[in-house]
């Protein structure tokens, strides 16, 4: 099976971040060569540049004369600003940013560019998801990442840049931001505590980050995903309810508010993935079940809390 050598060098752009502190303690098992860069936090890695990837002239300084084999783009936050309230600013951290990478890394001894997008990037369309469909996106984030994801494939399918966009739906496990909506679930339930949620007939899409990381990997090195975008996802759907329920009967707390948040102006009420393209371009699928991925997420976050108290 194709996968990282221990001669390979790294560059993980977004390394300190939830998928990217993950992405990079698993880079590690394979190679020492590992580079996180990001714009604040704490990396995985001794080698890390502090930079803001919106600043073309800076991002081309910090990696003047360094070659790598696998760039792995996870740059900029999930943020839904309208544009007409500064969503020019979620477009320039995407969009304008990758390009400012694109532009300032080596090319010669590139093999791979695996450039994250997101399952938001099909805005209203049903699912399941597949990669084929017009995307309808519905924010500058989303508009912003679909332009990053055509970009990434206009360059490998013309110019034969090794790059490969992968599109995330909901990744979850330990170490999340706790502002994120899963540990503040998690969080109300340890603490058994009251907390507001929606009806919560959405259906959506988790994947475990570990296995998120390996389709990762994966992507970087075959070369047969190249010029692709492909779903990442477990492919199975869940009522939103039922999450918050698994997560009540797994930490014995909590107490859900249903109905008291309304649901998101233009929310899609069936978001999930086709895995069909992963399966076969990246003989890829989630191993981790949602209960599995869950417990090893709640008990990250009970430890969490033990010594926040101490």
């Amino acid at each position: 099976m194709k996968t990282l050598l221990k001669t390979d060098r790294i560059l993980i752009i977004g390394g300190t971040g939830f998928i990217g502190q993950h992405l990079a303690r698993k880079c590690l098992e394979y190679t020492s060569s590992v580079t996180c860069l990001g714009f604040s936090g704490k990396s995985s890695s001794d080698n890390f540049i502090q930079v803001d990837i919106t600043y073309k002239d800076k991002l081309g300084k910090s990696l003047v004369g360094r070659k790598f084999d696998y760039v792995f783009n996870l740059g900029g936050y999930v943020d839904h600003t309208a544009y007409l309230r500064g969503g020019r600013k979620v477009v320039d951290s995407h969009f304008t940013a990758l390009m400012n990478i694109i532009d300032s890394i080596e090319h010669s001894t590139l093999k791979g560019f695996v450039q994250v997008g997101s399952s938001d990037e099909y805005g209203g369309v049903p699912g399941p998801q597949k990669e084929s469909v017009r995307e309808e996106p519905i924010s500058p984030y989303s508009f912003s990442k679909m332009c990053s994801s055509h970009f990434v494939q206009m360059l490998s399918v013309i110019e034969k840049f090794p790059g490969v966009v992968l599109r995330f739906f909901l990744v979850y496990g330990p170490g999340q931001d706790e502002e994120r909506f899963l540990p503040q679930i998690i969080r109300g339930c340890l603490n058994n505590e009251e907390f507001k949620t929606s009806e919560g007939k959405q259906l959506r899409d988790f994947c475990y980050v570990g296995d998120v990381v390996d389709a990762m990997i994966k992507a970087a090195v075959y070369q047969e995903a190249k010029g692709h975008i492909i779903n990442v996802a477990s492919g199975i759907p869940i009522k939103i309810k039922d999450m918050i329920k698994t997560v009540v009967n797994l930490t014995g707390g909590g107490k859900p508010l249903w109905g008291v948040h309304p649901y998101r102006p233009g929310e899609n009420m069936r978001l999930y993935a086709d895995t069909t393209l992963a399966k076969k371009l990246l003989k890829w699928e989630a191993k981790t079940s949602l209960e599995d991925g869950l417990r090893k997420t709640i008990d990250y976050y009970k430890i969490a809390e033990k010594h926040s108290n101490l």
